[in-house]
C-alpha cells in the first residue's frame, strides 16, 4: 500500500477549497476590487445585510455567491455566511477593501498543515488614515483584556480569520452584532484551540465607514465586545 507524501506547506493552500464569508452592507464601491482579489480555490460568499446601493446585484454579476441576511448585525451576517458555506475550511474578511482577500491563503496554511486550529490577521495600517487613532486605542485595550482572560498572544481582534468550518459550527457563539469576532476567539480559547496571529496589511476602506471609522461606530463595537467579555 502506498503512502501519500505530505504536501509542502507552501502548496497546501493551493489545493484546498476555502469558503470566504464577506459580510456586506452598502459596499458597492469596494466590491469589484475585493472580489478580483479573491484567490483561486477560494469561494466568495457575499452576505448582503440589507444593502440599498445595489451591492447584492453587483456581487452576483461579478460571480460571487450571494446570501441575504435579514437580521441586522455583523455577527448575524457572519453566521448566515457560515451556514451557507460548504467547504471544509472557512475564512472571514471585511468587504470594504480595508483587507486584501489574497491574504487568506497565507493565513490558511497553518490550518491546512495541522499546525493551528485558527489564524487571526493582525492589522498593520498602511497609512495613518487606514485606522483612526480612537479605533486603534479601543482595539489595543480589547486585545489586552483578551490576552489576560485567555492567555492567547493576540495583539488584535481583527475580522480576518481562517478555521475549519465544522469546528467553528461546534462553538457556542451567540453574539450577532460587533462582538462576533471577539466571541469566536473566546470560545476557541475555551475549547483549547491553537490560535495563531499573522500580520496583514490594513488599507483605507472604500466608501463611508459604518463601524470603527467613526467614533460612534467604535463606541458601539466596544460596547458589544465588552458585553461579550462580561458574559
Amino acid at each position: 500500500m502506498s503512502v501519500a507524501t505530505p504536501l509542502p506547506q507552501r502548496r497546501a493552500a493551493e489545493v484546498a477549497r476555502i469558503d470566504l464569508v464577506l459580510p456586506c452592507l452598502n459596499e458597492v464601491e469596494a466590491l469589484a476590487w475585493v472580489l478580483t482579489r479573491v484567490p483561486d480555490n477560494v469561494v466568495p460568499i457575499v452576505v448582503d445585510n440589507g444593502s440599498t446601493d445595489g451591492s447584492a446585484e453587483l456581487a452576483t454579476k461579478l460571480g460571487a455567491t450571494v446570501v441575504h441576511c435579514a437580521q441586522p448585525g455583523y455577527g448575524a451576517a457572519c453566521h448566515a455566511g457560515l451556514l451557507a458555506a460548504s467547504s471544509p475550511y472557512v475564512a472571514f474578511c471585511d468587504c470594504d477593501a480595508s483587507l486584501d482577500p489574497a491574504d487568506v491563503l497565507r493565513l490558511a496554511e497553518p490550518i491546512l498543515v495541522g499546525a493551528a486550529d485558527m489564524t487571526v490577521g493582525r492589522r498593520r495600517p498602511t497609512t495613518a488614515r487606514a485606522w483612526p487613532l480612537h479605533a486603534r486605542v479601543a482595539n489595543w485595550e480589547l486585545a489586552r483584556r483578551v490576552r489576560r482572560r485567555t492567555g492567547l498572544a493576540l495583539r488584535d481582534v481583527g475580522p480576518m480569520r481562517v478555521m475549519r468550518r465544522e469546528a467553528l459550527l461546534s462553538l457556542p457563539i451567540t453574539d450577532r452584532r460587533s462582538g462576533y469576532p471577539l466571541e469566536t476567539v473566546l470560545r476557541a480559547a475555551e475549547a483549547g484551540w491553537r490560535v495563531e496571529q499573522h500580520d496583514v496589511a490594513y488599507l483605507p476602506r472604500s466608501g463611508r465607514s459604518k463601524v470603527t471609522g467613526t467614533v460612534r461606530g467604535t463606541w458601539q463595537a466596544v460596547n458589544d465586545m465588552s458585553a461579550v467579555l462580561a458574559s
